[in-house]
């Protein structure tokens, strides 16, 4: 396997060659002439568009055909971004390049300088020299994020303030059904301390998407905000990406005969919210079978304890409501969407946040409190968007790392490392309440020796939101 520098480049086998850039990353791919322009949408291939003619994008991995490329096809151009809208490059581990060909034979490894105020990166280009194709390694970073990207390749730019359509079968009548409570991701125990992550393209014409109010076609949203407006709570807005996530998620309900978080393709609600391009702070879903009209579906959420809280719940600005009739049964099965997105300094306050409550637990216990330690704070976060790019949750990364290699790597030279990790909670105090309520993650938050504390939180994934604690001493 060749490790290739800025610059260097090597020569393909033939076949298919399968590029992947693993981490807190969305990879996407611009299909060009020797001009270096698109010929159109279809030459971009990313999150919420994976296939073109001899490239399909799958995850963080990209696979390429070139004979099956388009027409006058003769450049490939790699390019990955931050899959968490929220954090920088220079905040993430240094994206790594691994390029694979037929039977998944190692061919090169790219890993290029860390970025610094680089928002999005161009990593490789695959081309066509003469009769054969060609990798080189590129490195090269745009500031000024992906609507400059899309600029210099040809894609137009231009702003779209044209709401989507939300489509919704009507409900014929049906007996109400009692519905399931949606199921919650149970933090896991953490191990004993260890010793010395978009914004998503809408559509490939409109980089930068302006999401104007959607109607209140069905009344949906005056009863939403009639029940909020009773208890203080301020009004919500329909949001088209949650519309679209929304009916996503009912069909494949419906489609599955069954209610769930997770559908029968393995996708869950939170990864159709965040593929919609919705980056959330925290997030909220009803998932019922059974009510006929929007009016039932809300009179039923005012009668039950946990739906009625999640209506009411302040913290949502954005809601969305869909419905589908079908399964064997034919069933009406509905999907309601509370969110709030996630704005500039939202990760850092969510930080500051979980490190003052857990600082109240550790002065509880008569212990010093912990100070903020950037590296640690780094790795953290890195660690909880990977965990939701990727779909795993464990202490142990895919590639095999450890809580300390993380911290080393983000540049910590702590002599003892801890970690604690959690899933599904929906806010600083509920994350903190359920490590304190956990005996093994109790005991780092109130271990005598750490002094220092990083903080990581991502939106996504299965569980819908993934929280690290990294303590240091």
């Amino acid at each position: 396997m060749s490790e290739l520098v800025p610059g260097g480049n090597l020569p393909l086998p033939g076949g298919s060659v399968s590029v992947r850039v693993p981490g807190p990353f969305d990879v996407s791919a611009l299909v060009t002439d020797d001009s270096g322009k698109v010929r159109g949408d279809a030459d971009f291939v990313f999150y919420n568009q994976p296939s073109a003619p001899g490239a399909r994008l799958h995850g963080d991995t990209l696979t390429l055909d070139p004979p099956r490329l388009r027409p006058g096809a003769t450049r490939v151009t790699v390019v990955v971004s931050p899959a968490d809208p929220g954090t920088p490059l220079s905040r993430l581990p240094s994206p790594t390049l691994q390029v694979t060909g037929p039977g998944g034979h190692p061919i090169a490894r790219f890993a290029p300088p860390r970025p610094r105020q680089e928002t999005v990166l161009l990593l490789a280009e695959i081309y066509r020299r003469g009769g054969g194709w060609k990798l080189r390694a590129l490195g090269q970073g745009y500031a000024d994020g992906l609507a400059g990207l899309a600029r210099d390749f040809g894609v137009d730019v231009v702003e779209d303030a044209t709401p989507s359509p939300v489509p919704s079968a009507p409900a014929p009548p049906s007996p109400v059904a009692q519905p399931a409570p949606p199921p919650t991701a149970p933090a896991v125990p953490t191990a004993p301390p260890a010793p010395p992550a978009r914004p998503t393209l809408q559509t490939l014409s409109a980089v930068t998407t302006l999401h104007a109010p959607l109607p209140d076609r069905d009344g949906f949203l005056g009863l939403v905000n009639s029940a909020r407006v009773g208890i203080g709570s301020p009004p919500v807005a329909l949001d088209a990406r949650l519309a679209s996530a929304a009916q996503a998620h009912a069909c494949a309900m419906a489609a599955a005969g069954r209610l769930g978080v997770e559908g029968r393709d393995g996708v869950s609600v939170y990864q159709r919210i965040t593929a919609a391009g919705y980056a959330y702070l925290t997030v909220g879903e009803q998932l019922v079978s059974g009510p006929r009209t929007p009016a039932e579906f809300v009179a039923y959420c005012l009668r039950t304890e946990h739906p009625r809280r999640t209506l009411q719940d302040p913290a949502f600005t954005h809601a969305a409501l869909a419905y589908v009739t079908g399964g064997r049964s034919g069933d009406t099965y509905w999907t309601a969407l509370w969110a709030r997105p996630l704005a500039p300094g939202d990760l850092s306050r969510t930080a500051a946040e979980v490190v003052d409550l857990t600082n109240r637990e550790r002065a509880r216990a008569g212990l010093r409190p912990l100070a903020v330690h950037p590296a640690l704070g780094t790795a953290a976060q890195a660690y909880s968007a990977d965990m939701a790019a990727r779909s795993f949750y464990s202490h142990t990364s895919p590639e095999g790392t450890q809580p300390w290699d993380r911290a080393a790597a983000a540049g910590s030279r702590m002599r003892a490392i801890g970690e604690n990790i959690a899933c599904g909670q929906r806010s600083p105090a509920e994350v903190v309440e359920g490590w304190m309520n956990s005996p093994g993650h109790r005991a780092n938050i109130l271990k005598r020796d750490f002094t220092h504390i990083g903080i990581g939180f991502a939106g996504g994934g299965p569980a819908g939101t993934y929280w690290t604690q990294l303590f240091g001493a």
